[in-house]
């Protein structure tokens, strides 16, 4: 008798242990490789290097990226703003959307190949991607939100929860945890597909018109907008006057009146796509963006050295320069569905 009680006692401490280990496994995060693509250079700092990057965390950021209820109103997310048929930035706008049918003070730039950053925004103000989406969540002209109230917001969602616990391993919310869920999302949204991607992988080659439209940029713009990335990631001056805003740009961050209206060179990744352009949306298409650069004040106080030399193109040069730029465009990125709510 006593030999069946200490089988059927083993057999059943096996059994649990077997359900809690399994229970376990259904809980260990499975494991992305962060893959740079073929030509770009190494990013600028592992990102992911702290913030394991993992599909569950990837999922888990995109759930709250589209999320609206993180909002105070309810009605704003982060896709708001940053739409994926626009590259993530925010289409036909000139300035952001937020709560209660406010504006922002800038143009949302195109949230693409982030992991080549080191600082972010406009003005470069952050200098973490984990830490970008706490000023869009509390400004009051955009989600408007206390972090507070969001963190209780996703405690209260049994799905947040759940995801979280297969994210973290277990299912405490945190701001921490939450920031670095986004950062998993915002970090693997890599674009490298386009038609340029093609050709200089041999896959592709460019119409007459389009390489003459390359020779023209790599002549006239390749200083700021560099390949691959077509952005060299600096700050600068690029003859936009002080708007409505007074917004001096990379002088707020800096205090430095040398950084007075100096803003982030933005990518020209999927430029046809995220107009309107300049960091107030003030310019509606490329074509005027080349007429504002051909037409510049060489004497514009604090203008970017490279911009004083006076560009001139004739009516062909642009049209074929503007093609060029359009072979930037990635739809795969841009239809992804894996980047979609």
């Amino acid at each position: 008798m006593k030999i069946k009680i200490i089988i059927y006692f083993s057999f059943f401490i096996t059994a649990a242990l077997l359900l809690i280990s399994a229970g376990k496994k259904n809980f260990i995060p499975t494991p992305i490789k962060f893959v740079v693509p073929k030509g770009f250079p190494s990013v600028a700092t592992n990102i992911f290097l702290k913030n394991k990057l993992t599909e569950e965390g990837f999922e888990l950021g995109k759930k709250m990226f589209y999320d609206a209820r993180l909002s105070k109103d309810g009605e704003i997310s982060c896709g708001s703003c940053h739409q994926q048929f626009a590259s993530f930035s925010t289409y036909d706008h000139d300035l952001s959307h937020g709560v209660n049918n406010s504006f922002s003070n800038r143009n949302a730039p195109a949230l693409i190949n982030l992991a080549w950053m080191k600082e972010w925004h406009w003005d470069g103000g952050i200098n973490h991607l984990e830490m970008q989406p706490l000023s869009p969540l509390s400004a009051a002209n955009e989600m408007g939100e206390k972090l507070d109230t969001v963190i209780l917001k996703l405690k209260a969602d049994t799905a947040y929860v759940r995801m979280y616990k297969a994210a973290f391993g277990d299912a405490t919310v945190t701001t921490e945890r939450m920031l670095k869920a986004f950062a998993q999302f915002t970090g693997s949204l890599v674009s490298a597909d386009s038609k340029y991607d093609k050709v200089k992988r041999g896959e592709a080659t460019f119409i007459l018109p389009e390489q003459k439209g390359y020779e023209i940029f790599k002549a006239n713009c390749n200083g700021c907008h560099r390949e691959p990335l077509f952005t060299d990631n600096s700050f600068r001056n690029n003859g936009i006057a002080l708007n409505r805003f007074n917004d001096v740009g990379r002088q707020t961050i800096t205090q430095d009146k040398k950084d007075s209206l100096k803003f982030k060179v933005p990518t020209l990744r999927n430029v046809a796509l995220t107009l309107p352009y300049m960091h107030d949306g003030q310019i509606n298409s490329l074509e005027n963006v080349i007429n504002h650069y051909t037409g510049l004040d060489t004497n514009f106080i604090n203008l970017d050295p490279l911009l004083k030399k006076r560009i001139n193109f004739t009516d062909k040069e642009k049209r074929q320069l503007v093609l060029f730029l359009y072979t930037l465009t990635d739809t795969s990125f841009t239809k992804n569905k894996r980047f979609a709510p």
